[in-house]
């Protein structure tokens, strides 16, 4: 099969086969941490589990509202040539390389950052960082407008690129697929969680992320390159034995209370830190 083929599948898959992914991917995380867990005790509850999932529900129609807004995108960027595809000759395998890691860093990386550093958006992603038994079920567990914002940063990246429909689904694809697996309660091996760090981001690696207090809270950004963290000085690695997760500014007894959750954002009761994002 050549490359061309193989993107062909992307250009204009059916919204079943999308979601069949979802569920391919989240199944076999599922089944991986029942036979090989990272932690035990308190996961796989009905209550934590359901809360997540209406998290899911929420980012499904927010993803399908966006994706009819990224057609006329496609549409004016091929029209109009604009975008890197479209300003700098390259064969296939290296456009398509490209596009998967310009869209990580503006659509996983960047805005990932900035949900973390600027209060605003911090107040929407302690949504997903108040799981107090991160799981496979936390990779789409993303307040409403949390997920806007991460949306709207996809299609600055599809401007940004120029970059084909074929080319996004692809990328979206590999995301969901790393969603699920550094989000799973999964121990591999030390020696080969560590080695594929230095590439691809990591189940152990991303638990850093999930600790309840900074500074681990504000590393490890990225989602499916690890090279912008080491890049620009995000990356840490140390022992999960360590990780607690949760928040130490929200409270981890609602951790599975949706109407608290939605809330959370504007309630202002709860600070957005208790030492570093007070600025």
């Amino acid at each position: 099969m050549t490359l061309e083929h193989f993107l062909s599948m992307f250009e204009a898959m059916p919204a079943w086969q999308k979601l069949g992914w979802i569920v391919l991917c989240m199944s076999a995380n599922l089944i991986v941490e029942s036979v090989r867990p990272l932690f035990s005790g308190g996961f796989r509850s009905w209550a934590h589990t359901r809360t997540n999932l209406t998290f899911l529900a929420t980012t499904m129609a927010i993803n399908v509202a966006f994706g009819a807004a990224a057609v006329g995108l496609f549409e004016w960027t091929a029209a109009t040539e604009f975008g890197l595809l479209h300003w700098v000759a390259m064969p296939l395998w290296l456009q398509l390389l490209v596009t998967v890691m310009t869209l990580d860093l503006i659509a996983q990386y960047t805005v990932h950052y900035l949900l973390h550093n600027w209060k605003w958006m911090w107040r929407l992603h302690m949504v997903h960082h108040s799981d107090t038994h991160v799981d496979v079920t936390t990779g789409t567990r993303h307040h409403p407008i949390d997920f806007v914002c991460r949306e709207t940063f996809a299609l600055i990246g599809v401007i940004v690129t120029g970059a084909p429909v074929a080319f996004y689904g692809f990328y979206r694809i590999v995301t969901v697929f790393f969603t699920y697996w550094n989000h799973s309660n999964v121990a591999l091996p030390l020696a080969v969680d560590k080695a594929l760090s230095w590439l691809v981001v990591t189940p152990n690696m991303h638990k850093f992320h999930h600790h309840h207090e900074v500074p681990w809270t504000d590393r490890n950004y990225g989602n499916v390159l690890s090279v912008w963290d080491r890049l620009f000085g995000t990356f840490v690695y140390g022992d999960t034995a360590d990780v607690v997760y949760g928040l130490d500014i929200t409270d981890p007894t609602q951790s599975d209370n949706i109407k608290y959750q939605m809330g959370l954002p504007f309630n202002r009761s709860v600070p957005t830190s208790s030492t570093l994002k007070e600025g």
